[in-house]
């Protein structure tokens, strides 16, 4: 039997690939597709996992995420083993004794997944009554069986990785035999964790002292050298559906935007009108890409109406940056963890208008003052945000030229990452240019702000062709 790290066979015998999946579907009922779905929720779009009534369907989302390959089908013998379809193995190849030999380097599903899954397995009817009785206030009227109530717990925030407490006070009330299960996973997250610590200390043994040096005097700026430079995405609300005027100018803007980061090395997707379904959907599906593991860096941008703290989608709802931001911290996207994450806002964040003529702090309205554009970000490392304009006043907006902050960000890039320049220093420069600037009449003024948690200078390596545009 040919090794599970083997190929299933060439790139033409997809047919082939698809057929073993068809048949290790027919294998599968209900129960076995809802037990696959959970076990996905940190892979791929819960949104898309809601839509999938089959081990087909789930096959087809694996797929497309790039998880689940015919040269490797790993992550689809991980799920059959830990579903305990263990004959089922065969068809890709795979013994139970591989699986387990791989597991430690190759897991894809996390280990509090898993022991959820294992917990809701060993939760019998009669416990799950007394639990779901004990719970009755905070749970809803329906009909739920153990993996609907610990995925319900774990959306209301009441367990994660990181805090057992109310899962365990649970467990030793109903059924304290399940906290093997909990303490089974403690272990392994144990030694998981010494696995990776042991492995940094080897490599630093080994390493090279000039290289250990050198990486020293780099360590103060984020590393960019890997397979991808990232991801870029554009949102631009050019026309809405309900009072809100729509936004000319805006394409300028977004082309810009495209032109320059793709000149930088990002990979550029740009979406125009999105719903707040849309943009919900687009944002599971960019916390979950497959391109942020290989990736230096992750930029977003948002070219809409607004008002502070929050942006309008083209429907009219409003959505809060924070909620558009906190998609992307290292718990719900793993992929970005430790690497810089740019978001880039063109949108009102008030009716204000900034006078030409100096002003004083308590300028904004004084009755109403807004919190901190700090609490837009995540209480964590590695966020930058940049507002078109400071609270509580609008950002302007030519409706041939684009936005003054928008045009001003995309020249100072075009002009300063040649230079060496880091993104601080180059919003610095774009504070200055935009505050500079006025209408006709000399009476409109715009100071853009950024707010950030970076750790270190983040300076995009100079593109071999010079901008064409």
């Amino acid at each position: 039997m040919a090794s599970g790290d083997q190929s299933l066979g060439s790139s033409s015998d997809e047919e082939n690939f698809r057929r073993i999946l068809f048949t290790i579907d027919s294998h599968l009922g209900g129960q076995e597709v809802e037990s696959l779905k959970f076990l996905c929720l940190d892979l791929v779009s819960k949104k898309k996992l809601e839509k999938c009534s089959s081990a087909l369907d789930i096959f087809e989302l694996l797929l497309t995420y790039k998880l689940l390959q015919e040269e490797d089908p790993f992550v689809l013998a991980e799920l059959l083993y830990i579903t305990k379809q263990i004959k089922l193995l065969q068809h890709l190849r795979y013994t139970k004794e591989e699986v387990e030999r791989l597991l430690p380097e190759r897991r894809k599903v996390p280990l509090f997944r898993k022991m959820l899954y294992e917990l809701a397995e060993a939760i019998d009817t009669d416990t799950l009554k007394s639990m779901t009785f004990l719970l009755r206030d905070s749970m809803p009227r329906t009909e739920m069986n153990s993996l609907h109530l610990l995925e319900h717990l774990e959306k209301r925030d009441d367990i994660h990785e990181d805090n057992l407490t109310y899962l365990e006070d649970l467990c030793k009330k109903v059924a304290p035999s399940l906290m093997r299960i909990i303490e089974k996973y403690k272990n392994e997250k144990d030694k998981q964790t010494e696995s990776l610590h042991e492995g940094e200390e080897e490599l630093v043994s080994q390493s090279d002292i000039k290289r250990f040096v050198g990486a020293l005097q780099e360590a103060n700026v984020y590393r960019m050298d890997r397979k991808h430079r990232g991801r870029c995405v554009i949102v631009n609300n050019e026309i809405f559906t309900t009072y809100l005027s729509d936004r000319r100018g805006t394409q300028r803007d977004a082309e810009y935007l495209k032109l320059v980061f793709q000149w930088l090395g990002f990979k550029v997707h740009k979406c125009d009108n999105k719903t707040k379904e849309d943009l919900e959907a687009l944002l599971q599906e960019e916390k979950h890409h497959p391109d942020h593991d290989d990736g230096d860096c992750f930029v977003f941008c948002v070219l809409t109406h607004g008002i502070f703290g929050a942006v309008y989608s083209s429907d009219g709802v409003l959505i809060p940056i924070r909620e558009i931001v906190s998609h992307f911290t290292a718990k719900q996207c793993p992929g970005l963890a430790g690497k810089p994450k740019l978001f880039f806002i063109q949108a009102c964040q008030g009716k204000e208008i900034q006078s030409s003529a100096p002003i004083e702090a308590d300028a904004v309205n004084p009755e109403c003052v807004p919190p901190s554009l700090q609490d837009s970000i995540p209480v964590e490392a590695d966020f930058l945000l940049g507002l078109a304009t400071v609270p509580g006043y609008a950002s302007l907006r030519h409706v041939e030229n684009g936005s003054w902050y928008i045009q001003s960000l995309c020249n100072h890039l075009k002009a300063l990452v040649p230079r060496h320049e880091d993104i601080l220093s180059i919003l610095t420069a774009v504070n200055n240019d935009v505050s500079r600037q006025a209408d006709k009449s000399g009476r409109m003024r715009q100071m853009p702000q950024p707010a950030f948690t970076l750790r270190k200078r983040l300076v995009f390596p100079v593109p071999q062709e010079e901008p064409s545009f």
